[in-house]
């Protein structure tokens, strides 16, 4: 039996992934709960939505911990016929506490662009724009081991992630040549005009826009530049959580973590396409 308290999950927490890191538009830390709660098993997930509130009740869960904050932009009311309204009316009935770990955990070793790259097999990666710590910050850009060409590149991602409706979609010569990889988890298209994504041979990120995508190829077409690798944003950044189970069980000990295994990819089907 675990003798620790939501307050404990919150001081570990807080230690691997500063809530002073994240960036100023960011809500991340507690959303509901009480530190003197016992703290028995954890669901660690990407979304506090219906199906991972759910799943965390029916497992009796005590703290549910989420990648993306659930009151991230502004509420007015948690009345039950809102959809906010609804899952914390399920938490609270569960007395399962809330967390959110976003953009603290987007950027450290150990995070979210981090694991990515460790995945792809990345050689000496670095963060594209770094942290107070050097090795912390905004996005991965690395080299792989051997070059190989942008479609058997694409082949790699794809065989990292958990599989989606909208897979791995690629731009760009599948014969291309690929050594020199930019990353970044979650949506990255504000960094499309970035140095060193400009000077990698790929870029592989999340949430592409048609007309910013489109310009920086047009771009590549005159003074070189990245082809394009637009990823599932579930799925980049639920490869996360496994690493941050394991982090809080060992410094949790006899408490029990688990990952979802909800996939909350908003994307179900898909029809009329063309590869």
């Amino acid at each position: 039996m675990s003798e620790f308290v939501l307050s404990d999950l919150r001081r570990v927490a807080g230690e691997f992934w500063p809530e002073n890191t994240a960036e100023k538009w960011d809500r991340v830390g507690l959303v509901t709960g009480r530190n003197a709660a016992p703290l028995r098993r954890v669901l660690l997930a990407v979304d506090a939505v219906r199906a991972t509130v759910d799943e965390a009740a029916e497992w009796n869960a005590d703290a549910l911990l989420t990648h993306h904050p659930l009151l991230l932009r502004g509420v007015h009311t948690i009345a039950e016929d809102t959809a906010k309204g609804a899952l914390l009316a399920s938490l609270l009935r569960a007395d399962c506490a809330l967390l959110a770990a976003h953009t603290n955990a987007d950027a450290p070793e150990g995070g979210v662009s981090d694991v990515l790259a460790v995945r792809l097999g990345l050689e000496n990666a670095e963060p594209l724009e770094a942290g107070a710590d050097p090795a912390s910050g905004i996005g991965r850009i690395g080299t792989l081991s051997s070059a190989m060409t942008l479609e058997a590149f694409a082949g790699r991602v794809a065989s990292v992630l958990p599989a989606t409706v909208s897979g791995v979609r690629v731009a760009g010569d599948p014969a291309r040549e690929i050594r020199r990889v930019a990353l970044c988890g979650g949506a990255g298209d504000s960094l499309l005009e970035h140095p060193a994504v400009r000077g990698a041979d790929v870029y592989v990120t999340s949430d592409l826009r048609h007309h910013p995508a489109q310009e920086s190829l047009e771009q590549s077409e005159v003074v070189g530049g990245p082809a394009l690798i637009d990823i599932s944003h579930w799925a980049a950044e639920s490869l996360w959580l496994e690493g941050a189970a394991e982090r809080l069980a060992a410094a949790l000990p006899g408490v029990e973590f688990r990952v979802s295994a909800r996939r909350t990819d908003v994307w179900r089907f898909a029809v009329g396409c063309d590869s």
